[in-house]
């Protein structure tokens, strides 16, 4: 018997999650080490860029630029945003002290999430559901069933499919909660 949607796809998407979290937890340990934690505080700065260097991907993909190769630029985003997001962390977790910060953060990480719900999850369930299915009818399983063995992933890849009614709404949250944290530290800044 094969093992199940949970241990095949799932847990797999969690430690990349995961990864990123340790990430961010090394480089925090190596600033701390070195005696470098400053360096945190302007680490936001390079780690938005390279996110908003990113929506190259989103911007082909609803046609407002016609240039690039969209799986290229897929790759891309999934890889700048990583290590814009684990820029991001590194500096909310060193100079973290206000509310509007800790909202923009969370919204990151939502959307962090769901990003990686639709590259992990989504396409490799629907295709480890399908085989399932595939294999089953080979063996000669009723089709009630089937059904009835993979109800549980049935319900699992269903939810997977409602990523994108996160990730974008999101994505625009955590742009504006982002901008707002950027004005607010230019508006507060000690310029003297």
């Amino acid at each position: 018997m094969k093992p199940s949607l949970l241990l095949r796809e799932v847990l797999p998407f969690f430690a990349a999650l995961a990864a990123l979290i340790a990430a961010t937890l090394v480089v925090d340990a190596v600033l701390h080490r070195l005696n470098l934690v400053w360096v945190g505080r302007y680490l936001g700065i390079p780690g938005v860029l390279m996110i908003l260097a990113s929506f190259g991907h989103s911007l082909r993909k609803r046609g407002v630029v016609s240039g690039g190769d969209p799986v290229l630029l897929l790759r891309l985003h999934e890889r700048v945003a990583w290590a814009g997001s684990l820029l991001v962390l590194v500096h909310a977790g060193v100079h973290f002290n206000a509310v509007l910060a800790w909202l923009a953060v969370a919204a990151m990480l939502i959307n962090i999430v769901s990003g990686l719900t639709g590259k992990y999850l989504l396409a490799r369930a629907q295709r480890w559901l399908k085989q399932a299915r595939a294999d089953l009818k080979e063996e000669g399983v009723a089709d009630a069933d089937i059904q009835a063995r993979l109800h549980w992933d049935s319900l699992t890849v269903n939810l997977v499919r409602q990523w994108r009614k996160v990730h974008l709404p999101i994505s625009l949250a955590f742009a504006g909660l982002a901008l707002a944290h950027i004005v607010a530290v230019f508006v507060f800044w000690g310029w003297r």
